[in-house]
């Protein structure tokens, strides 16, 4: 990685710049912040406070994008507080081992690393679990809970939609899994369990999962319908977002009763009349027929 050093001190510059370039990393030196903001593609920069300038904000937000450690012979307000206020990321004490200014910027990288990849996560699952996110009030639900629909997805979007709710994740627990009695077990009672597959446990394993899930905070999710007696509150959750996922051939109407629901907040009447090879008269019939609202 390319790595930036300010550091007024030219031979501590330098040593710490070659035992990291021993590393295999590119590094340059600077040795005031004037130098230093000239070039802003660095993935780390390690900021001493000795600089003479007193105010190191500046410098720190010129680096938003890149790592910053501060490099501090002491720990005040100004060497430690305000920069990492501004922004810096962290901040080592000298003299320090290499191998500890190495280990902080490894924990960071990781850090930025997972933080950009968890947001674009989330960002996929708003998108794939939009049509669930506001059918339930997950506020007032209490757990455990059961959750029956034929498509597992929408199960799936309860579930995210319940932990985004609470500002909270889940552990997520297969039945499938010879161990899931155990897993279940090794979790904390307050932390949340999502469990799928009731459906395939065997009656005398029901009764035992039922017994077993009691104090937990669980979400747990079937795909048959539940016929025995649970004490615990069953949601059952249906989508007209379905009809493909049967294998069937549908019938044209049905067909057409999907597209408008589906399509109808994408494109104008006028066009998806066109694409569906029916007048707007009868995109309005069939919106009349099936109580379809159209979304604004």
């Amino acid at each position: 990685m390319r790595i930036l050093i300010i550091e007024n001190e030219v031979y501590l510059a330098q040593s710490i710049a070659t035992k990291l370039t021993e590393l295999g990393h590119l590094c340059e030196t600077c040795t005031s912040a004037r130098d230093a903001v000239k070039n802003k593609n660095f993935e780390v920069v390690l900021l001493s406070t000795s600089l003479n300038s007193h105010d190191l904000t500046p410098i720190v937000e010129a680096f938003q994008e890149a790592i910053v450690i501060l490099m501090v012979s002491y720990i005040s307000n100004d060497t430690v507080s305000k920069p990492l206020s501004a922004g810096a990321k962290d901040y080592i004490v000298k003299p320090f081992m290499i191998e500890e200014l190495v280990r902080k910027i490894d924990h960071h990288q990781d850090y930025e690393r997972l933080k950009k990849q968890t947001a674009a996560i989330e960002r996929y699952l708003d998108h794939t679990f939009q049509n669930t996110k506001d059918e339930f009030d997950y506020a007032n639900i209490t757990l455990p809970v059961f959750v029956y629909t034929s498509v597992q997805k929408n199960a799936d979007g309860f579930a995210y939609h319940y932990a985004k709710n609470k500002k909270t994740t889940f552990s997520f627990i297969d039945l499938n899994d010879p161990k899931a009695f155990e897993e279940i077990r090794s979790h904390k009672k307050s932390s949340l369990l999502y469990i799928i597959n009731y459906q395939i446990l065997k009656k005398s394993d029901k009764k035992t999962f039922c017994d077993l899930i009691e104090d937990y905070h669980a979400i747990i999710s079937t795909t048959e319908n539940i016929e025995e007696e649970l004490p615990y509150k069953i949601i059952e959750i249906t989508s007209e977002n379905n009809i493909f996922t049967q294998g069937d051939i549908l019938p044209i109407e049905d067909y057409v009763k999907y597209i408008v629901i589906n399509y109808q907040h994408k494109y104008p009447d006028t066009e998806l009349s066109k694409k569906l090879g029916i007048s707007r008269k009868s995109l309005w019939e069939k919106r009349k027929k099936y109580d379809i609202i159209k979304k604004k």
